[in-house]
């Protein structure tokens, strides 16, 4: 299983959040180039890179993340508030191997298919977070009423073959994940899924791999040494 370490920028800094909230962060790095380079010299196969900044309407990290992107040597991923093809386009041009795409997935699907029908289904990968089945946007603030098995069948259907999943009522809490819904979004999704939140021990990591789930994100559960990467690579 591709196991995926989260580097999250808030205000400059890598941070992980609890459930989301950008006022309860924990800060792990001061300089997130430092975070990235670490999970590389573990072994880390890709990286999860996200602006929590742009996700939130409050700024932006552009700069950090053209930094780190310089400086790695493995493929990585970035999300955070990227709702156009010119965004997706920019993270692309500085060295992203994929963009992650999950507001304007749901709320302008037709941005998502100009960026499918651009970049292709290769570098296009959309995440939808949510409490429990129900979906949120704009960094999860945001209720849709949406159930995430019924939406990702939407997205298969215009040409996503990726999807993450992150249940964020965990995300950030070492609660370990409910695998009973992340069962019920493998069962539902047909492409290549990546599940996340609250991953607090290899057991969540070795329950996902039960459940047919080819890639986990995880964060805080690696910086706090109760998941050792270099198992898992």
């Amino acid at each position: 299983m591709l196991v995926i370490p989260a580097v999250d920028i808030q205000s400059g800094r890598a941070v992980r959040l609890f459930e989301g909230d950008p006022k309860q962060e924990t800060v792990y790095y001061e300089n997130p180039v430092e975070a990235a380079l670490h999970w590389q010299t573990k072994g880390a196969r890709m990286l999860h890179l996200v602006d929590l900044d742009a996700a939130t309407g409050r700024g932006e990290n552009r700069a950090v993340l053209r930094e780190i992107a310089q400086s790695l040597a493995i493929p990585f991923e970035v999300g955070g508030g990227i709702r156009s093809v010119e965004a997706a386009r920019e993270v692309l041009t500085m060295g992203a191997n994929r963009v992650v795409v999950g507001t304007v997935a749901v709320k302008a699907p037709e941005v998502l298919g100009r960026m499918l029908r651009e970049f292709g289904a290769e570098l296009v990968v959309v995440s939808l977070d949510a409490r429990g089945l129900e979906v949120v946007v704009s960094g999860w603030a945001e209720g849709t009423a949406l159930q995430v098995q019924n939406l990702s069948l939407r997205m298969w259907d215009m040409g996503v073959r990726t999807l993450i999943y992150t249940d964020v009522r965990r995300d950030g809490t070492l609660a370990g994940l409910d695998l009973e819904v992340v069962r019920k979004v493998r069962a539902a999704w047909p492409g290549f899924l990546i599940a996340g939140g609250g991953i607090a021990s290899d057991a969540d990591l070795h329950g996902l791999q039960n459940l047919g789930v080819e890639g986990a994100i995880t964060g805080k559960a690696i910086y706090e040494g109760r998941i050792d990467l270099k198992q898992w690579v």
